[in-house]
């Protein structure tokens, strides 16, 4: 497809180009999918989080029916980790790549999101968030992992990296990140994906 004179025109400038955003409902929950990476298809998305959110709601559907309540829906877009909770516009993020590696499973991916929900539900309860609490919310988050893992079938790599997790100092379990650098790392990432036309990420 031509890009056209604006296009152009923006490409010499080194503008950045807007990302294409697609929105749709998932098992009751708004979701919105920025999809930078042409090596990924809108469906193979949109498919693979409706089995993630199938699966909460099948084996822990209250948690589910929490999440809906406490978050204003999820985002879907490449990112420097595999999730992250916005307190700001209550929304989770979910990372793009990491949404559709077959090497993850169904429930790992929706671990990480139950883990985005306790933070959700620590923001929802108004609870004061301070430097030194962070450790402990975090330790929260892993703990319903770990439970999480020994719920759902198949869940043992779950298990054992929530119990790593929960195992870490307090400084390590709630580390500090650069997200910069970070941010630098997953351009760099895609930058290969582009040449090599395969999916990686996370």
């Amino acid at each position: 497809m031509s890009k056209g004179l604006f296009g152009r025109v923006r490409e010499a400038l080194g503008i950045p180009e807007e990302p294409r955003r697609v929105r749709r409902v998932v098992t009751g929950i708004d979701v919105v999918l920025e999809n930078t990476r042409a090596d990924i298809s809108d469906e193979d998305v949109f498919a693979r989080l409706a089995e993630v959110l199938s699966l909460i709601e099948r084996y822990a559907p209250a948690k589910l029916r929490r999440l809906r309540t406490d978050i204003a829906g999820i985002d879907v877009k490449r990112f420097a980790c595999r999730g992250a909770f916005f307190g700001e516009t209550r929304r989770v993020l979910c990372e793009l790549t990491f949404v559709v590696n077959r090497d993850f499973s169904l429930a790992e991916i929706a671990s990480s999101l139950l883990h985005e929900g306790v933070h959700a539900r620590v923001h929802a309860a108004g609870v004061f968030r301070t430097p030194a609490s962070l450790a402990k919310e975090e330790r929260l988050c892993r703990a319903t992992e770990l439970w999480w893992g020994r719920t759902v079938p198949n869940g043992e790599k779950v298990v054992e990296r929530a119990r790593a997790s929960l195992e870490l100092g307090d400084r390590d379990v709630a580390p500090a990140v650069d997200w910069r650098e970070a941010a630098q790392r997953v351009a760099e990432v895609d930058r290969r994906a582009a040449e090599g036309g395969r999916i990686s990420g996370l």
